[in-house]
């Protein structure tokens, strides 16, 4: 027997593994939060193009949809965004006619949303095209696999909420007076 035979008689076979996909980030929960993050939003904002909306501004006009008359500062806490920057989205909506703006009978501080006429039209108009950008998005996965990802997304959201802070990452953080 030749050497070369023999090395290969004695040499393990090798593993069948499965390719996995390349993927362009670190396969950490930061990094891949991140990218999945901006494939979604390049996703939507494509989808978005021809109403002129941003998928921010879309964001709250199925908030609102499904949650008329709330209060603002409960806008921003459920789209993650600091209080000024929904201030400004609700700007922006009000103007074009599809948000208004009223203040609360109990707490005339609080300010209460809810979409107008076109824009409960819009937002049904759009509904479709949103679905359909989600399920392209998702479409690499089984029915049961999409289920179990935004189960599993939901609960890692839920339990980490205390860390979901607006504008959180795009600042340095303030240094910490050690005197006190």
């Amino acid at each position: 027997m030749s050497r070369n035979a023999l090395q290969k008689a004695v040499e393990p076979a090798p593993v069948e593994r499965p390719e996995r996909p390349a993927v362009p980030v670190q396969p950490t929960p930061s990094a891949l939060a991140r990218r999945f993050h901006q494939i979604c939003t390049s996703a939507v904002a494509g989808a978005l193009a021809d109403s002129g909306l941003t998928p921010l501004q879309y964001a709250v006009l199925a908030y609102l949809y499904v949650n008329p008359d709330i209060e603002q500062n409960s806008l921003a806490a459920r789209l993650g965004v600091d209080r000024a920057s929904t201030s400004m989205l609700v700007d922006q909506l009000e103007k074009q006619g599809l948000v208004e703006r009223r203040i609360n009978g109990e707490d005339r501080r609080a300010r209460l949303l809810r979409l107008s006429r076109p824009g409960i039209a819009l937002r049904k108009r759009l509904h479709p095209t949103g679905r359909a950008v989600e399920k392209e998005i998702l479409s690499a996965l089984t029915a049961a696999e999409q289920e179990t990802l935004i189960a599993l997304l939901t609960r890692v959201v839920a339990t980490n909420e205390a860390l979901a802070r607006p504008g959180a990452g795009r600042r340095k953080p303030k240094p910490r007076n050690s005197s006190k």
